[in-house]
């Protein structure tokens, strides 16, 4: 199987290694800002699919499976975002004899649209949170929908995700507005401007239950997600499993994911997405038919790897989770999993995007420590596409120990050339109330004060330790020599053995060669 990526940045990388893993070449597409992004050295090969707006390069379903014909490539991985949940996509590669790595378009079509998931989900016995089964024709029957409901209220994209095209309504008088503002979003950002309602609940937590479903029948549930550190519905820190969630909620939980995705024939990763109330109560929300941002917790927590499980359901092989089949079927937790989201934002300006050269890198590494990343040094940051360059990920035993790791790797971590969100990360680790895990959707409106505060300018040692830092990784890479021939690297790997994919010094020269033609 030869796979093209329809996607860019750490998604794209994390795919392309479960596919060298596994064997399979692979083919990276890019915009024109992208032509040296990390994702394209990767790759075995790489196409170009258009100018620098996702519309005009990543969005454009004719010029991915133009560059999978050119290629050979007989199977596309979505990634997330862009094309990953879009139905006519997955039906256009189907029709056009390539292997979708996700679910079918029926099931994209069926979960995609939230009224009719709300409806199919209704049907299949899993709570929802109360709302309109129907999409709103104005602003009209939504006043008089909320009222029937009683405020606050959510009006929400009937094709959304991300926080679009969503807003909060306490009152009849904010209806009009919020529901013009909320439609224009959801059509410039989904193509359809479909609207509906649910029901405010005051501070419930983000559940979510990674589910995987092969192509003989076999449903598993591997555990939940706690997603309630968000921003503006963006997620921002993730772990697993929750403190709120007990085996016997777990187990509850689970049976609904399954039952729902068996609701739609669902087959690949997926999640669903609940809202836990105070009460213990839960209700769907949605169910993203995809992989997720935060598929790393599960796969630490759970010791499975969900794009290689993928793959081999794209392929029509069995999935190799064991202990987990049938209606609720479900893994148990060891450990605990934390991810912190890398973004190119200044967490102490209202999280403006941030641009400009990624001057010097240096990642952490230690015992239970992972990073994922699309950037290096060196790589231009643009506003362009979202703002995450890499997750952070560290496991342990306990939450305690995942969290005592994650402040040690976040400490760690040095980025010079632009802001990100790491000392917003590294406050949350220290605060009392994230360390008690009295967390919920409204966590950061409450801690804001205390995370968000502008931070004193950094001292005289901190700006030494960097250029020390700096001029020390300089020295040993100037250092290295691995006295092979150029066609030697193209052919091996760092242990002498046959390389499936580019060799790590293969991927340096052409990187060298690549920034040489654009100087």
């Amino acid at each position: 199987m030869k796979v093209l990526v329809a996607n860019r940045g750490e998604i794209a990388v994390r795919v392309m290694r479960a596919c060298r893993e596994m064997g399979y070449p692979t083919v990276a597409v890019y915009s024109e800002p992208d032509r040296a992004a990390l994702h394209v050295l990767y790759a075995d090969e790489a196409m170009p699919i258009g100018p620098a707006p996702s519309r005009e390069s990543y969005l454009r379903i004719d010029r991915i499976l133009d560059a999978a014909k050119k290629t050979g490539a007989d199977a596309i991985h979505p990634g997330y975002g862009f094309l990953a949940e879009n139905a006519d996509f997955a039906r256009a590669c189907r029709d056009a004899g390539i292997i979708f790595i996700g679910p079918s378009p029926e099931s994209i079509d069926a979960m995609g649209s939230k009224t009719e998931s709300r409806q199919r989900m209704q049907a299949a016995g899993v709570p929802v949170v109360p709302g309109t089964a129907a999409p709103l024709r104005d602003p009209v029957e939504a006043r008089t929908e909320a009222k029937r409901l009683g405020y606050p209220v959510l009006l929400k994209a009937a094709a959304g995700g991300g926080g679009k095209g969503m807003r909060l309504v306490a009152n009849d008088s904010e209806v009009e507005g919020a529901f013009q503002a909320a439609r224009r979003e959801a059509q410039k950002a989904f193509g359809d401007g479909t609207m509906y309602l649910e029901k405010y609940l005051e501070r419930p937590r983000h559940i979510e239950i990674q589910i995987l479903a092969d192509q003989r029948g076999r449903v598993a549930a591997l555990g939940e997600r706690e997603c309630s550190i968000q921003r503006r519905h963006q997620k921002l820190i993730e772990e697993s499993p929750s403190v709120a969630v007990s085996p016997a909620l777990r187990r509850r939980l689970s049976e609904a994911a399954t039952a729902a995705a068996g609701a739609v024939g669902y087959v690949s990763a997926g999640t669903i997405e609940f809202l836990l109330a105070q009460t213990g109560e839960f209700y769907f929300l949605e169910m993203n038919t995809r992989i997720q941002v935060e598929h790393p917790v599960t796969e630490l927590v759970y010791g499975v790897d969900l794009v290689r499980e993928q793959l081999r359901i794209a392929g029509g092989q069995p999935m190799r989770v064991h202990g987990a089949s049938g209606p609720g079927g479900q893994l148990h937790p060891r450990g605990h999993a934390i991810e912190c989201r890398i973004t190119a934002e200044d967490p102490f300006n209202d999280f403006l995007p941030a641009t400009g050269v990624l001057q010097y890198l240096r990642v952490p590494s230690g015992p239970g420590v992972r990073w994922d990343a699309g950037v290096e040094a060196g790589n231009d940051v643009t506003l362009f596409y979202d703002p995450l360059l890499a997750k952070l990920i560290t496991w342990g035993e306990t939450r305690d120990v995942a969290i005592q790791r994650m402040r040690r790797a976040l400490s760690e971590l040095v980025i010079v050339g632009l802001p990100t969100s790491q000392p917003f990360h590294l406050r949350v680790m220290d605060d009392a109330e994230f360390l008690r895990g009295e967390i919920d959707i409204r966590y950061l409106e409450r801690a804001g004060a205390r995370v968000l505060a502008a931070p004193p300018r950094p001292g005289l040692e901190r700006a030494l330790a960097v250029a020390a830092a700096m001029v020390a990784d300089e020295r040993r890479s100037a250092g290295r020599s691995d006295g092979r021939t150029a066609a030697e690297s193209e052919r091996l790997g760092p242990s002498g053995r046959p390389a499936v994919g580019p060799s790590p010094w293969v991927i340096e020269s052409r990187r060298m060669n690549l920034r040489d033609s654009l100087e």
